[in-house]
């Protein structure tokens, strides 16, 4: 189970993301409806501008093996920022 954690000056928030979760999330975003979606959304707000990024097809047979490898990396810390104005945001596997 990965845990976020934020914490500012009033507020903490601790969440818990199971993996199956994460899996769901990745068979939706794996999908191709949901790339051409997020293409459509990316050109239509950008319009004017001459740059141009294209969101790319996220493969699920690649992501789904790297989930269940997360497994064997308990207590691991990706992500452990501390920003000026106290506040704080940990991700831990």
């Amino acid at each position: 189970m990965m845990h976020i954690k934020m914490k500012t000056k009033g507020f903490r928030l601790i969440i818990p993301v199971p993996y199956l979760l994460l899996k769901i999330a990745v068979a939706i975003l794996s999908s191709a409806f949901i790339s051409r979606q997020i293409n459509k959304w990316i050109d239509a707000s950008a319009e004017n501008d001459k740059k141009h990024f294209t969101f790319p097809l996220l493969e699920k047979e690649t992501l789904i093996p790297l989930i269940k490898d997360l497994k064997n990396y308990k207590g691991l810390t990706l992500v452990d920022i501390k920003a000026q104005d106290g506040t704080e945001l940990s991700i831990k596997l």
